[in-house]
Formats: structure tokens, sequence, C-alpha cells
């Protein structure tokens, strides 16, 4: 078991599903993204899981009441679905926080971990 299925299974909830459903979605999108933990501190000391692919791609937070998934370079960012519900006021990042009940578009997801997977790789 590595890391990242070690946080999902010690959530043990709603939280850990959502975060399972989320990977699953990124690996199928970017079948060559890296997942690595990154940020311990004694508040966290499981980390955040992290997927890169030349940079990093996105990182999944879990909260009490949302999983935050956050893309370091959202804004510049297609996001035709709109996605995007946290984090809109910045200039750089942008996230989706996930509540319980809730469901991510699989399609229009996959569509953005693939545009930041391009823009790590400079292939647009």
């Amino acid at each position: 078991m590595n890391e990242i299925d070690a946080i999902i299974k010690g959530l043990g909830d709603w939280r850990g599903e959502t975060l399972s459903r989320v990977r699953k979605l990124i690996l199928a999108a970017d079948p060559d993204a890296v997942e690595e933990i990154k940020w311990r501190k004694p508040t966290n000391p499981a980390g955040v899981p992290v997927w890169c692919h030349e940079g990093i791609i996105c990182t999944g937070e879990t909260y009490k009441d949302k999983v935050k998934i956050t893309f370091p370079k959202g804004a510049s960012l297609i996001d035709p679905s709109g996605l995007f519900n946290a984090s809109l006021k910045g200039n750089v990042r942008r996230a989706i926080d996930i509540r319980e009940g809730e469901e991510i578009e699989a399609n229009a997801f996959k569509s953005l971990i693939r545009e930041a997977v391009a823009q790590n790789t400079s292939v647009r």
C-alpha cells in the first residue's frame, strides 16, 4: 500500500471515496502522472496527495466538509464546464471543492487534467 492508499483508507468515509474516485480520473486522463506526498506538517502528518507530470497537475486536500482539488495554474486553464468553484479570485490557482454527495463530471475533469499536463509540458 502506498502513502495515498493509506490516506484514503485512513479517512474511512465519503472523503476517502471521493479522493479515490478523483485519483482514478487523474490516472485515467494521464497514466504517466506521478503521485507524491508533499507538505507534511504537525497539523497534517500524512501530507497532501499531489499528482505531477513535469510540474504539479493538482493536489488533493481533505477537510471535514470537502475534498479540495487545487490546480496551481488553474487560472490559465480553459474550464468550459465550470468545474472550478473555489479560489476563483486569485490570478494563478483554481480549485474544485467537492462536498459530501456531490459528483464531479468525469469527462470535464479529465479534460482539465489533460490541459494541465499540456501546460506543464508546453505541448499546447
